[in-house]
């Protein structure tokens, strides 16, 4: 089985539904499993439904009306007949929301995010499959939430990997296509759970991983992986091959195309990663697989906005031990607060970090404690793998540099401009 996973910029409109039919015209659709995301910036649209819903906001009915408004205009450009079941089943998805909304009791932030985020990725899914039968391409609409077991972390769940598998393997046997959604699991209650933003990606990689699947192909807006994003340079050119290693190095110092999640799973099991573009689809695109290392090396250039970069110093000039770093780790765990980049000296402990769950004031509470708390807001961190001179001079160019790191692969700076 080949797993394809579309994000949402390639479903935001009835005229990119009907591209993603066009594509599995041209590359074929048997023995095919569709990973699918919300359409276009749900996810974003019903984040601000949570925001009114939870501040209890007068703007809570008219962002949730927005949601519907745009959903049904994409199906009023799919479907000429409003009587089409697709109306019914949509409008289902949306009567289980607003009933959630309207009788939930849960405090708990995260567990009413993941409850009402996750039907972007329903309503997307629903209507891209009713539109693919009325086309005349038949298909099986999955719930993922029946397959992908985890616990009971919203936001960033863990995948109980045994009962994933289980699940799967015995649900998708028929050599035909199959759509489904990305992000989503569920946790041993049956209520639903998130991946982590951006987490359709990972969703695919499982998959792949228990189907022991032929290939995971992840279709997007650019030609495949570039060594820079065109967006902050220009001089980004596409990556032919890539090994795992480098993939999961790029990833992880936050390359945007390929979530840091995704590659071990594909990287057990030697399962080649494509990225292609959903524009030409016929195009090459990038393959992550085994041995397929960049050759030559080629300068890759990343860069993370909004970060912030923390300074810690021991208030009695004592030394900054490991047992006061185990300490800021264990916060910094507890808060949810990714570390970019980390530089100490002996009585000073600085790292650049993401706030992705706004706890940040609830950290420096806590180290203010302890340590005397410096930091910066809005900084930005380039990182450079396989560097040069020249790439070095290029990011730090009218530029502040806070902190700057060197290994013998990498380059980091903390810049503020």
């Amino acid at each position: 089985m080949r797993i394809f996973k579309f994000g949402g910029a390639s479903v935001k409109d009835a005229a990119g539904v009907k591209n993603v039919f066009n594509v599995l015209q041209k590359v074929g659709h048997q023995d095919v499993l569709l990973v699918v995301s919300a359409m276009g910036k749900t996810t974003n649209a019903l984040e601000l439904v949570i925001k009114n819903y939870s501040e209890k906001s007068n703007e809570f009915h008219a962002s949730l009306q927005d949601v519907r408004k745009y959903h049904n205009q994409i199906l009023l450009d799919l479907f000429d007949d409003e009587e089409h079941d697709v109306f019914f089943a949509v409008n289902s998805h949306f009567a289980d929301l607003e009933y959630f909304l309207r009788s939930n009791k849960s405090p708990n932030y995260n567990f009413v995010y993941d409850q009402v985020i996750s039907y972007g990725e329903l309503v997307s899914t629903t209507i891209i499959s009713h539109y693919f039968n009325a086309m005349g391409l038949p298909n099986e609409w999955i719930d993922v939430r029946n397959l992908i077991k985890t616990d009971a972390s919203y936001r960033d769940a863990n995948v109980d990997w045994e009962k994933t598998q289980q699940n799967i393997v015995k649900n998708l046997k028929k050599k035909s296509l199959y759509i489904t959604q990305g992000f989503l699991g569920s946790d041993e209650n049956n209520f639903t759970t998130t991946l982590g933003r951006e987490g359709s990606d990972y969703s695919a990689a499982i998959f792949a991983y228990s189907l022991n699947a032929e290939s995971v192909t992840i279709w997007k807006d650019v030609p495949g992986v570039m060594n820079a994003d065109p967006r902050y340079f220009d001089h980004a050119g596409l990556l032919h091959h890539i090994s795992y290693k480098e993939a999961i190095e790029l990833a992880f110092y936050g390359a945007s195309v390929i979530h840091p999640k995704t590659l071990q799973p594909l990287q057990r099991k030697e399962i080649p990663l494509h990225v292609k573009s959903f524009i030409e689809p016929l195009l090459p695109g990038t393959v992550v697989s085994k041995g397929a290392d960049l050759d030559p090396k080629t300068s890759c250039f990343i860069v993370k906005k909004n970060q912030l970069l923390l300074s810690l110093s021991s208030i009695d000039f004592s030394f900054i031990m490991e047992e006061n770093i185990s300490e800021i780790f264990m916060l910094l765990h507890k808060y949810k607060i990714k570390v970019s980049l980390i530089q100490n000296t002996a009585i000073s402990f600085t790292i650049c970090i993401e706030d992705t769950f706004n706890h940040f004031e609830d950290l420096r509470a806590q180290l203010s404690k302890k340590f005397k708390v410096a930091y910066n807001e809005n900084v930005s961190l380039y990182t450079i793998r396989h560097f040069t001179p020249e790439a070095a001079s290029r990011v730090e160019q009218d530029k502040t540099i806070l902190v700057k790191q060197i290994s013998r692969e990498t380059l980091q700076v903390v810049t503020k401009e």
